[in-house]
């Protein structure tokens, strides 16, 4: 029965081959849209580790942690040197990082900071950063380049860039008179590190002298601003924001309250975690909108399936009644077709997910360098696979249709048509 049965899946290998794509795609649109939500997550959370708190201007959480972290947007407005001095210096901090925003590199965004930076940042899981080449700048105008800045430039030690004043499509202005010299390359990370180019806090304010009405003075077009390593460097006056590092979380809150009331400049103190799960939060939504796009799309393959197999139900009268003829029971046939359709499912299953490592393999390197995406090559997680059993189960419960039909078809018609 089963030999006669196999032979039939043969003879309409087209419409099995169609049902089985149908149901891979599927498979494949649903288990990728979980993938990418899940390492878009883990790529954010990865960004900052070990940080207990970012300090900056007031505004809102989420728009502190996506300029200050991940480069996106504008800062409102900068904090005092003064006030950074201050909140550094207090004796429940371990660590502190400035960071200054605002200029740009032929698009890539310039971090001006210390080299602390080096030394306490962390991403992943407590991973720090590491040079792939070279070393930290030491001097006012020399850079460390994130990794994807020097691959996609194609700079290496010792090569010289200047800095563009400001950024986005408003920066036309170079500070051509003071350039850098690329002293390190750091190793990829996965985060925005990577497309950043990292300068001291005192090179960023040694090419904004001459520049403090928004644009370039008499004197630094004449050139006597112009690049000298032994000219003293003014202290910076402001900076964007500032990466904290606590002695003991215990002081977390207190820390944290003590500097959203500090009375001489309205800062703001945020834990990443929460701006993160805020961030979330915002992001629902449409994270909700796409896994229940990804459902109705199985749902209608499975559907497309069902057609598939009522249509050719008819077709197959003979059929069941060669197989009733031989001795098969109406519940044989019954099993039978759950069983075909169970196997179009698995097979179509195994289809989509071995499709999706296939992309997953091919595509990586390029999500990673023109979206700055990490994609690890994980099994399937638990929530997809609850996904897979569940298709299974809804490919189940579509099969007894068709396996229904034929267990009356051949009580009432089969053994009639044969003879």
């Amino acid at each position: 029965m089963y030999k006669i049965a196999f032979k039939s899946l043969l003879n309409r290998k087209l419409t099995v081959a169609l049902s089985i794509l149908t149901v891979a795609l599927s498979v494949l649109l649903l288990i990728g849209v979980e993938r990418l939500r899940t390492e878009a997550r883990n790529s954010f959370s990865n960004t900052v580790s070990g940080t207990d708190l970012i300090i900056g201007a007031r505004t809102g959480s989420v728009q502190l942690l996506l300029y200050s972290v991940f480069r996106v947007g504008n800062a409102t407005n900068n904090i005092g040197w003064d006030s950074y001095q201050k909140w550094a210096k207090d004796e429940r901090v371990e660590w502190t990082i400035p960071v200054s925003l605002g200029d740009s590199h032929k698009g890539f965004p310039v971090l001006g900071t210390s080299t602390d930076y080096f030394k306490h940042l962390k991403y992943a899981e407590d991973q720090h950063l590491q040079l792939a080449q070279g070393k930290v700048f030491s001097r006012t105008h020399e850079a460390v380049l994130g990794a994807n800045v020097a691959k996609k430039s194609g700079y290496l030690l010792g090569g010289k860039i200047v800095l563009t004043h400001g950024s986005g499509e408003g920066a036309m202005s170079e500070h051509a008179d003071q350039p850098f010299t690329i002293v390190g390359i750091l190793a990829p990370t996965g985060t925005p590190v990577d497309d950043t180019v990292h300068v001291s806090l005192d090179g960023l304010t040694a090419i904004h002298e001459g520049w403090e009405s928004g644009s370039a003075s008499l004197l630094s077009t004449a050139g006597v601003l112009a690049a000298d390593e032994n000219r003293a460097v003014p202290r910076p006056v402001t900076i964007t924001a500032f990466y904290v590092g606590l002695k003991s979380r215990t002081s977390l809150f207190s820390y944290q309250r003590a500097v959203n009331q500090y009375r001489e400049e309205t800062l703001m103190a945020i834990m990443p975690g929460v701006a993160l799960s805020e961030l979330w939060q915002l992001m629902k939504i449409a994270e909700q909108a796409l896994l229940v796009v990804s459902g109705f799309v199985m749902i209608i393959g499975l559907l497309g399936m069902l057609t598939a197999l009522l249509t050719g139900l008819n077709e197959r009268r003979r059929e069941m009644a060669i197989l009733r003829s031989v001795g098969a029971r109406a519940w044989q046939i019954f099993v039978l077709v759950m069983g075909e359709t169970l196997l179009l499912v698995g097979v179509g299953i195994a289809a989509g997910v071995s499709l999706l490592y296939l992309i997953l393999v091919t595509f990586r390197p390029v999500l990673r360098e023109f979206y700055g995406m990490s994609i690890a090559i994980n099994p399937p997680s638990s929530a997809e696979l609850l996904m897979l059993l569940a298709t299974l189960i809804a490919g189940a419960l579509i099969g007894a249709v068709p396996a229904w039909r034929a267990y009356r078809m051949s009580l009432s018609d089969g053994l009639s048509q044969q003879s």
